[in-house]
């Protein structure tokens, strides 16, 4: 059972040092006790505490990882059901299935479409994160050959999708140093699978037909001392999963609930039309599915899911920003534009992507803003004529042309008097969107 603040408190130094960010080591151990911070910030907690406080200092869903190194993929640790309560910090991953029985060439192709399946969005490159093999041939030998295939041509993790311990042994054989995941762990072969996945260091799904079940489950496997462990949310449809991921999620944070702090996996598919699939996928992104699992590799379906993940999983208090300094869009000479926006990355990039159309080689300033558009920059005090005026001077920009001109955003034309003042500089009021620049910039060139 976890622990009440009071209870946490009473086993901390008491030294009030803060140096785990919080005024007093109260306001810490009540933080600890909701499951918003972890003991490793209280760098004078003993041992003793340590060992006592260990439940409490776990997040109430527990951190899984899969496979190793520049791909590996992170699952749970998360702390709230609402990213307006704190953050969420661990994207939803997304797995492609493949099936054994598919002929080489074919199941070749799927792997190369895989691969193609990575976009960039305001700077960030967004990608498929795991490859699900599935074992659907009655001849093992062929879900072994499709591992090896998977391992050769493919650098991300592998879920292997079968419930013969038998299989998974020989899988693992060749696929065990990349830690997947093993996928296929029931009511009757739970035992067969959580020695394999102990033996190996590999995180488990465990599957069953109903929460009591899956809950009943989850402690046998945890009290055979094995905790890596991923719950699969049978359901017939998005609703069907959205009612038991929320129920899950729910027992695990609010309740504190052992059995369910675990990440949750979805799985869609089985021929089913790709958008309800698309759909029932993106339900499952926004509650509360740490990894979801597709059996279909058409971008129009999974480009969607990429930029949802993203929007949902990006922290609201922090804005996605690019680094403030001068870039040249183009080929821009000493006779180029000079253009002043934020560093804010939505606003950076819808600028740059207009600018490019314009075909106008233009050096473009940012100014560092902590990632907010114009209009906010503006009212907050973070873009005004002194912050313009430094970053002009800091980037360098008045080395990079001959003349002394600068275009501000239309918004905020009412800066330009004070910083002619300031920076020296003759002041142009730009359009008021990015959609207007290529056409400003053209006549600029030729007046």
């Amino acid at each position: 059972m976890a622990l009440t603040g009071l209870q946490i408190f009473k086993l901390l130094p008491k030294t009030n040092c803060r140096e785990c960010g919080f005024a007093t080591c109260m306001a810490f151990a009540m933080a600890l006790a909701a499951g918003k911070v972890s003991l490793d910030a209280c760098p004078h907690a003993s041992d003793d505490a340590r060992a006592t406080l260990g439940a409490a200092a776990e997040p109430p869903v527990r951190l899984v990882a899969v496979g190793q190194g520049e791909y590996a993929v992170e699952l749970g640790g998360e702390v709230v059901l609402f990213r307006h309560e704190k953050t969420f910090y661990h994207p939803t991953a997304l797995a492609i299935e493949v099936r054994d029985d598919l002929p080489e060439a074919e199941l070749k192709e799927r792997l190369s479409r895989i691969q193609t399946l990575s976009f960039e969005r305001v700077g960030i490159t967004m990608r498929v994160n795991l490859v699900a093999v599935r074992h659907a041939h009655p001849d093992p030998a062929f879900f072994i050959k499709t591992v090896e295939l998977v391992q050769a041509h493919s650098p991300l993790p592998i879920a292997l999708v079968t419930q013969d311990p038998a299989v998974i042994r020989a899988a693992l054989a060749i696929a065990g140093s990349r830690r997947p995941l093993l996928w296929g762990a029931t009511e009757t072969n739970w035992q067969e699978m959580t020695a394999l996945a102990k033996e190996y260091g590999c995180p488990l799904v465990v599957a069953a037909g109903d929460l009591a079940g899956l809950a009943s489950l989850t402690e046998q496997v945890t009290s055979s001392g094995h905790k890596d462990i991923v719950l699969h949310v049978p359901a017939a449809g998005a609703g069907d999963a959205l009612r038991t991921a929320t129920a899950i999620r729910r027992m695990a944070i609010k309740k504190r609930f052992r059995p369910f702090g675990f990440p949750i996996l979805a799985s869609f598919g089985d021929g089913r039309d790709a958008y309800l699939v698309a759909l029932a996928a993106a339900t499952c992104i926004a509650k509360y599915a740490s990894l979801v699992v597709l059996d279909t590799v058409d971008p129009a379906v999974v480009l969607p899911l990429l930029t949802l993940r993203q929007d949902i999983y990006t922290d609201p208090q922090k804005p996605i920003q690019v680094q403030a300094t001068c870039y040249s869009i183009g080929n821009p000479g000493p006779n180029a534009p000079v253009l002043v926006t934020t560093n804010f990355s939505l606003t950076y990039f819808s600028v740059v992507n207009e600018i490019e159309a314009s075909r106008v080689g233009t050096y473009l300033v940012t100014v560092d803003t902590d990632g907010t558009s114009v209009l906010t920059a503006w009212a907050s005090g973070k873009f005004g004529p002194e912050q313009i005026a430094e970053a002009m001077e800091r980037t360098g920009v008045g080395e990079k042309v001959k003349h002394r001109q600068v275009v501000i955003p239309g918004y905020v034309a009412m800066l330009s008097g004070r910083l002619e003042e300031l920076s020296g500089w003759n002041v142009r009021v730009g359009p008021r969107e990015a959609a207007a620049l290529p056409g400003f910039l053209r006549s600029y060139v030729t007046n």
